[in-house]
This record gives C-alpha cells, structure tokens and sequence, in this order.
C-alpha cells in the first residue's frame, strides 16, 4: 500500500482525506491518505520524514506553503515563481519536487463550470496566498489582463507582479470584468462581503473561493445580480485532481471528489 499525507496547522477541518481516499478507492488504488498535525516551523522536518517513512506524496496546508517550497529539492514552473508549494511529488532517486496546483484547480473549476479565461478581463479581490496562486494562474490561462484590488496598494502592486498581463486597479472596475474572483477570506463562516455588490452586472462570472458557506452572500448577490456563480469547492476539488494524478498517474474523477466533499459538509453542517 503506498501512503500519502496532507500537512497543515490546524488539520482537523480539513476535507482533503474525504477528497482523496473517496477518488482512490473509486478507482482500486491500493492507496491510503491521512492527515498529520505539524506545528508552524516544523515543514521541514515532515520533509525528512516523508524521506525515511516513504510517503508517496504530500499535500500541503497553512502555515507551511512557503517553508515547503524553500525545504524542496527542485521545483515546478508554478510553484518556482510562487515560491509557494501545495504539493510535493517523490521524483526519481527520491527527489522531492514542489508543486502548485491552486490556480491551476481554479482554473479548471472554471472551465468545469464552463467559463472560459482565454481572453478574458478578471478582477481579483485580495493578494493573499489564494489571490496569488489565481493571479499567476489566470495569466497563464491567457487572460487578456488581470486588474488586481486589495486594501493594501503595495501587496497588490507585489501580486500584479506575477503575471505580465496583471495591474492594480480599484473597486470602482468591478463593473468592466468578465470574470471577478474573491480570493480574499471575507464571507467565511460570516455574512459579509468583500465589496459592493452593486458594482456587480448581469453576465458576468463571480468567483468565490470561500467554501464555508458554499452559497456566500457574495454569491447569493451574484446570482441575484444575473451574474454566473461558482463556488470554492470547485478549485479544492480540481487542485485534489491534479494533485493525486502528479502521485499516481491516473487522473481521478472530480465528481466523486465533489460529491464526497459536499456529503462531508452537509454531514458537518448536521452534526457540527
């Protein structure tokens, strides 16, 4: 049987184990995927231990992203220029290789929801971890520009610079994107919003990565708005995807992730 593991601090709220033992079981995969606890600082030391335990692969949560992607042996194109890596794959003689498979999840979400980017003119609100990982994304998704808001001008001045086809802008150009994305943290496990959904037009995309509550207000607005909404499950799923096909080879179903992901919170929202 081979083992793989995701990382984080906290852990227990975690879906991936749902996610991937779901997939690999639908697909006969003599496999097992569990969680561990590592406290902030210690990712290289589970580095080591994926070495000597012989760990297939490695998901990777908050905190440790960063000190991953700095611990690695080399690194994927994604992950390089992030300098951030959600995924660690054993390469031949043992190799341990940094992956980022985020923005190209929510890319994937997208098309799955049938929003195309090539071309497109996107908005991302916030210049986080998450906002980063779409911006780069996005860019090599051939969108046409990327117009980057967040409250803190140097921050997104810093995340504009992944992507040649990326800018700061302001809230006030909400009304001229295709696509919108709130990559903030805003609306999670609230009811607020990131911003003023008046801004918002019939057709458009509005995209949240919020997945607590699945139906935000941002996207209840949205829908409201004559917009096409699409959740944040949709790019934990896809970014799962690409994560278990790096690890072995064959890509999974997304719907059995999907569907495994949300009897888990509906399970959750049950019994909380």
């Amino acid at each position: 049987m081979e083992v793989a593991a995701v990382i984080g601090h906290p852990i227990a709220h975690s879906l991936s184990p749902v996610l991937h033992n779901a997939a690999l079981a639908a697909a006969e995969l003599d496999w097992e995927y569990v969680a561990f606890d590592v406290e902030p600082g210690a990712a290289p030391a589970a580095l080591d231990a994926m070495r000597v335990l012989g760990l297939a692969g490695l998901s990777v949560t908050m905190p440790h992203k960063e000190d991953v992607a700095a611990a690695v042996d080399a690194l994927a194109p994604a992950a390089a220029a992030l300098r951030s890596a959600n995924t660690v794959v054993r390469g031949n003689g043992g190799c341990l290789i940094g992956h980022s498979t985020d923005g190209e999840g929510f890319v994937a979400s997208l098309a799955a929801a049938g929003v195309a980017v090539a071309g497109a003119r996107v908005l991302v609100v916030g210049a986080g971890a998450a906002a980063r990982s779409v911006i780069d994304a996005m860019g090599r998704a051939g969108a046409a520009q990327v117009v980057v808001v967040n409250r803190t001008a140097a921050k997104a001045a810093e995340a504009a610079g992944l992507s040649v086809v990326a800018r700061v802008g302001a809230p006030d150009e909400i009304g001229a994107a295709d696509i919108v994305v709130n990559a903030t943290s805003v609306g999670m496990g609230t009811s607020d919003v990131p911003f003023d959904v008046a801004l918002l037009r019939p057709g458009q995309v509005v995209a949240d990565l919020v997945y607590h509550p699945l139906e935000t207000r941002l996207l209840a607005a949205a829908r409201a708005a004559g917009c096409v909404a699409v959740d944040g499950l949709g790019m934990l799923v896809h970014q799962a995807v690409l994560q278990q096909e790096l690890w072995t080879g064959v890509r999974p179903d997304p719907a059995v992730m999907r569907a495994a992901a949300d009897a888990e919170l509906a399970r959750r929202a049950t019994n909380p």
